[in-house]
């Protein structure tokens, strides 16, 4: 029990402390299975929402942020590619995202060629989701239905 106590003093004065808690983090930094813990909890963190009122209270942190993420990119292609992947995959998921999505595709070229490649897939291993968009677009949005079956027309020609 008080090797607990202890322990959690010790937690509370590194965490209050900024230039101790900098230093554990720079140590735990080195260590390959921390760095790992530190991972998962910093994607669990994104996930979950919080992370987003953090950087909405402190848009400098914001901006650190998103810099440190552009040049992970950059250095990782891989990694850029499944982050992408990610933020499509959720993107798809709600109705909004999948707005949203379209109209990027629509401003972004390379994005669109992709964007089809992966919807035509998704179509060809699952008709009936195709059925049910279409469908819906039907009901909400008759004047794209109506450039759709132009498209069609004019390909067909």
């Amino acid at each position: 029990m008080r090797v607990d106590e202890n322990r959690n003093a010790i937690y509370q004065e590194i965490i209050s402390n900024p230039v101790q808690f900098t230093n554990f983090i720079s140590e735990a930094r080195k260590n390959e299975e921390s760095k790992k813990m530190l991972m998962k909890a910093h994607m669990e963190q994104m996930e979950s929402g919080d992370m987003k009122m953090v950087m909405d209270k402190n848009p400098e942190m914001k901006e650190k942020m998103q810099s440190h993420m552009q040049k992970m990119m950059e250095k990782n292609p891989e990694m850029k590619k499944k982050m992408e992947s990610k933020i499509l995959d959720k993107m798809m998921e709600s109705e909004k995202g999948r707005k949203m999505l379209m109209e990027k595709i629509h401003i972004n070229e390379m994005m669109k060629k992709e964007m089809k490649e992966r919807m035509k897939n998704m179509m060809d291993e699952n008709p009936d989701m195709m059925e049910e968009m279409m469908q819906k677009m039907m009901e909400k949005n008759p004047e794209m239905m109506k450039m759709m079956k132009e498209k069609m027309k004019n390909k067909g020609a």
